[in-house]
């Protein structure tokens, strides 16, 4: 079995993909669209990628990818927590530059103001990387925002721990599959539904119809985002999560309903949440 994940290794994803699968067992690529085709051309038997951060949302290019390939399917859900430190070596004592992943600048944003104001921000592809390229160049005087599995990696010193603004920082990864039957950890109690909806049309009152379907039976949605649709300004899909402490039936009648109203669903999957401390 292989198991491909958005690299590099000791990233956030590769640290979400080995609590469930053997390090031998991983193989990193560069992005989540690349992750994902891996999965499509079957060199990988499952693909692991962010899907949401609690501070910085949606990650939209694993939202987007799925909604274009429907035979994709979420077989679980890894919810892990997200600590960044800030990682340097003795030589630098005034940093010329932090580099780290868009995201990990984002939520570490309180923190640098207070302490690294006047310091440029370098946006790179992962926050491995950016520990990576204080390990390739000592000389330079750069710090990087990781995790504490890449300091170890790396070699780094962690000059300040837990530097995210929110002690809460957590990150969903999804675990997919082109295997709608394979089953990873199917007895876990929590577990989810997750729908791609697109309405009619842009009517008023369309949306509210589609909700109503999920409201008067009392199913719980966790959540509902919407993205473009990609064709003209104004059209858009919508993500809906469910909580799946409900009879199965009754979500099966309210998409019956929602289809019946001539708005398109798009299974994304049933799936069991597992949660990391």
């Amino acid at each position: 079995m292989k198991v491909g994940y958005l690299g590099p290794k000791s990233s956030f994803t590769f640290q979400a993909a080995n609590e469930l699968f053997e390090e031998n067992k991983l193989i990193p690529f560069a992005s989540i669209p690349l992750t994902i085709e891996h999965l499509e051309n079957k060199t990988v038997d499952f693909a692991v990628v962010p899907i949401e951060n609690s501070l910085e949302g949606s990650v939209h290019a694993t939202v987007d990818y799925l909604f274009d390939q429907p035979t994709i399917t979420v077989k679980e859900e890894i919810i892990l927590p997200i600590r960044q430190q800030l990682l340097g070596t003795e030589a630098v004592k005034q940093p010329q530059k932090i580099l780290s992943h868009p995201q990990a600048l984002a939520q570490t944003k309180q923190y640098l103001k207070k302490y690294y104001p006047e310091v440029p921000l370098e946006a790179v592809s992962s926050t491995t990387f950016a520990a990576q390229y204080l390990a390739e160049h000592p000389k330079e005087k750069a710090l990087a925002i990781a995790s504490e599995k890449a300091a170890k990696e790396y070699h780094l010193k962690i000059l300040a721990s837990d530097i995210q603004d929110h002690t809460t920082n957590q990150t969903r990864f999804w675990v997919l599959s082109l295997d709608k039957k394979q089953q990873i950890a199917s007895d876990l109690e929590d577990k989810k539904v997750t729908l791609f909806i697109i309405l009619p049309a842009n009517l008023p009152g369309a949306l509210h119809q589609v909700l109503s379907a999920f409201a008067w039976r009392k199913i719980d949605l966790s959540k509902i985002e919407s993205r473009p649709l990609k064709t003209y300004l104004g059209e858009y899909f919508f993500i809906v999560d469910i909580v799946l402490d409900e009879n199965k039936a009754l979500i099966k009648n309210a998409i019956a309903e929602i289809e019946a109203l001539h708005a398109k669903v798009q299974w994304v999957g049933t799936y069991p949440i597992n949660k990391f401390t």
